[in-house]
């Protein structure tokens, strides 16, 4: 396995004390979603800095085609949005983070709306909801059809930029967490940060609060935006936070499949719509592989397409929305999408292949986004807090980010300020057991790096490399015998790569990303069953004995295995 254990500390040398220094209440690492809301409750109560690695438009939220899930027409019920969620995780959702998210989540919709975001109504003025796969009612809040994370974005985007107390720090890449001194889990002081215009700086913060995103540019076909290289994740672990579940990575059924055309979502609500998958002789081969056929959880739908593939020899598939009536009015941006490669949704089959969209894994917190590191917390797709389990369900993840945003906001306030009146407004929680102490005594602290004896390293093509063996060792189907390849390709890049000082984004950005896919490949590997978004042919069944968060420390051979917190036994562990 990869030795992450043996990464050092720091990725660059530095004297903090020479360097620019800027000073806040709490530092937010992550302008999507769960970085907004973060930082809208933390203002409200001091001073804020938001950090985005590029800009607001190129998150993953912004991207977001899929809505919202929320329960808010009638007939709907907390209750039965719980339930989905439950039986899309695979047994390893921790049900009271669910049943948080989901009643929290009623107020965090009702909120936008009085904040002026522009959902989807009908003619007589009611919002639509769609449905979309895992979910047995209509519940999804969409925006513009298609285009759901820009108008969140815009209205998050408002509310923050309209708050005296919050600085933008746009194009800002965090490098590294800094770390207290003295022995144990050590108190996170803020980031050093590198800006084109201003170089190298150090943040110093009371709170600290990650909203990176994920991990999907680690494989060659990925939905995600160039930014989810899993840089959060990284400079969590090196800090000593620990991780969990990193190997469930969700890949999305449905990408526009065209040679030499980069990969791009179509959204699920196109089947919540009606669009039937179909092979290239029209078999609509969904409706034998589960009761709710192109409706079913995304991991179902996503290898009954790759085995169709295997069956059939061909690379893709196909939606076929031809009867969908009105489609370029639904889903305007789709419509837009096709037209640049003269395709219609109304008169032509459009060919897709699944692809790396969502983890499921992370950072582990509890239900005040709190981490094993003092003063850390995380939010978003780069926690662990346990809602996804072993799957995410459609659309709950724009939820999550907006509920433990402000959760994460609340928290790091209340410590960076000392403020009640945060505190007060913070969910009831228990201590879960999940907050995991570091391997004992200090992180090892490198001032110095020698240059490396191994040679010209080209960047460009490791990450390549990298991508492509993740792609086909650690992606919808995997085996022991891929899982040791990967891991030992991920051992032999670090050893080359890890060592080295970079100036630049790019470097650390690939040291980041050979970390992080290090934490997928050790938990893949460790996993020997198959649930969720975790398939492996070598151990085709659920395990009871791993109904369990499998959490991994810096410094630790093995994981600490952490027992879900009530919910139903899955069917396949039930024996159904």
């Amino acid at each position: 396995m990869p030795s992450v254990a043996a990464s050092r500390r720091y990725l660059i040398p530095f004297r903090s004390t020479l360097l620019p220094q800027i000073f806040t209440d709490t530092l937010i690492i992550g302008s999507g979603v769960a970085g907004m809301r973060a930082a809208i409750a933390a203002g409200e109560f001091g001073e804020v800095i938001m950090l985005g690695k590029s800009d607001v438009q190129t998150s993953n939220t912004a991207w977001a085609q899929g809505g919202i899930a929320a329960v808010t027409g009638a007939g709907d019920t907390a209750e039965s949005h719980v339930t989905d969620t439950l039986v899309a995780g695979a047994g390893l959702c921790d049900e009271p983070v669910v049943k948080l998210v989901i009643e929290r989540g009623i107020e965090r919709v009702r909120e936008l709306i009085d904040w002026g975001m522009r959902f989807d109504t009908s003619a007589e003025g009611t919002i639509k909801l769609g449905r979309e796969g895992g979910h047995s009612l209509s519940r999804i809040l969409h925006a513009d059809g298609d285009a759901t994370g820009r108008e969140l974005v815009r209205c998050l985007w408002q509310k923050v930029k309209a708050l005296p107390s919050v600085r933008i720090f746009n194009a800002c890449f965090a490098i590294d967490l800094l770390s207290a001194p003295g022995d144990g889990p050590r108190a996170v002081m803020g980031a050093i940060t590198h800006h084109p215009k201003f170089g190298l700086q150090v943040i110093w913060a009371k709170s600290t609060i990650l909203a990176t995103g994920g991990t999907g540019m680690l494989y060659r076909e990925s939905t995600n935006p160039r930014s989810a290289t899993g840089d959060g994740i990284a400079m969590a672990y090196r800090a000593g936070a620990s991780s969990a579940d990193m190997a469930f990575v969700q890949f999305h059924p449905t990408t526009l499949y065209l040679a030499g055309a980069a990969r791009s979502l179509i959204t699920e609500a196109v089947r919540g719509e009606g669009a039937y998958l179909v092979d290239d002789t029209g078999d609509r081969f969904m409706l034998g592989e589960h009761p709710m056929a192109e409706l079913a959880p995304r991991d179902i739908v996503t290898r009954a397409i790759v085995r169709r593939l295997a069956t059939r020899g061909t690379t893709h598939a196909f939606l076929d929305c031809r009867h969908i009536s009105g489609f370029a009015t639904k889903f305007p941006g789709i419509s837009a999408l096709l037209a640049k490669f003269e395709l219609s949704a109304q008169t032509q089959l459009i060919p897709i292949h699944p692809a790396a969209h969502y983890q499921c894994g992370g950072i582990v917190t509890d239900e005040l986004a709190r981490t094993n590191l003092p003063g850390l917390f995380v939010a978003g797709e780069s926690a662990c807090t346990g809602l996804h389990g072993a799957n995410r369900l459609a659309s709950n993840s724009l939820l999550e980010g907006l509920v433990f945003g402000e959760i994460a906001g609340l928290a790091a306030a209340a410590i960076a300020t000392g403020n009640t009146a945060a505190s007060k407004r913070l969910p009831p929680h228990e201590n879960p057991g999940w907050a995991l102490p570091p391997r004992s005594g200090p992180l090892p602290i490198v001032s110095t790096v020698g240059a490396s004896d191994a040679g010209e390293l080209d960047l460009e093509d490791v990450e390549r490399s990298l991508r492509s063996a993740m792609w086909r060792n650690i992606g919808i189907e995997r085996s022991g015998t891929k899982l040791d390849y990967v891991n030992d390709m991920i051992s032999f890049w670090a050893r080359y790569t890890q060592d080295k000082v970079f100036d630049d984004v790019r470097g650390w950005q690939v040291q980041n990303m050979l970390m992080a896919a290090a934490l997928i490949a050790k938990s893949a590997r460790w996993r020997q069953e198959s649930r969720g978004c975790h398939w492996r042919s070598d151990f085709p069944h659920v395990s009871r004995q791993l109904r369990a968060h499998d959490v991994w420390t810096l410094g630790q051979d093995g994981p600490t295995l952490v027992p879900v917190r009530m919910g139903p036994l899955s069917d396949a562990e039930a024996g159904k």
